[in-house]
């Protein structure tokens, strides 16, 4: 005769597992959020396209700024894309995009910015000719988003 084994876990092998699978969730689950926040971000930073063309353009064809807030033409107040809200500019062309739409409080109602920069790193002014560089994420010039949301191209250097 056989003697009576039963299959199968313990109790102790079963809260193991559960433990284990806890503490990797609780090391990995704000990364994910945070990647994914960055994710939905780079489409913030898309927006900055055709008004980062415009700007460059009127400095390149005239070496004058376009002389007032919002007035270099790629500017909206309406729903721009599926997170971007609004897209302003400053006499300088500084753009300033609005986070909204992203359903997460952590990014929206807040603004990235995008700077034209002159070959000595200043801001761009009158006078001076073409756009050199851009600087994206300057807390200095407008940008109110915490800096690890944003893409790692985009942090205000």
């Amino acid at each position: 005769m056989r003697p009576n084994n039963q299959g199968g876990f313990t109790i102790i092998e079963v809260m193991l597992v559960t433990v284990i699978i806890g503490v990797l969730a609780a090391l990995v689950l704000p990364s994910i959020q945070q990647n994914a926040a960055q994710a939905k971000m780079s489409e913030a930073i898309l927006a900055f396209g055709p008004c980062k063309n415009a700007v460059t353009e009127v400095y390149l064809s005239t070496g004058q700024s376009a002389g007032e807030a919002d007035g270099w033409g790629c500017e909206s107040d309406t729903q721009v894309s599926t997170y971007v809200g609004a897209i302003h500019t400053t006499p300088e062309g500084i753009i300033r995009v609005d986070i909204n739409g992203v359903h997460d409080l952590r990014l929206d109602h807040h603004s990235i910015t995008l700077e034209p920069l002159d070959s000595t790193g200043a801001l761009m002014s009158d006078g001076i000719g073409a756009v050199n560089r851009w600087r994206c994420g300057n807390p200095a010039a407008g940008t109110d988003l915490p800096l690890k949301y944003l893409p790692s191209s985009c942090r205000g250097v």
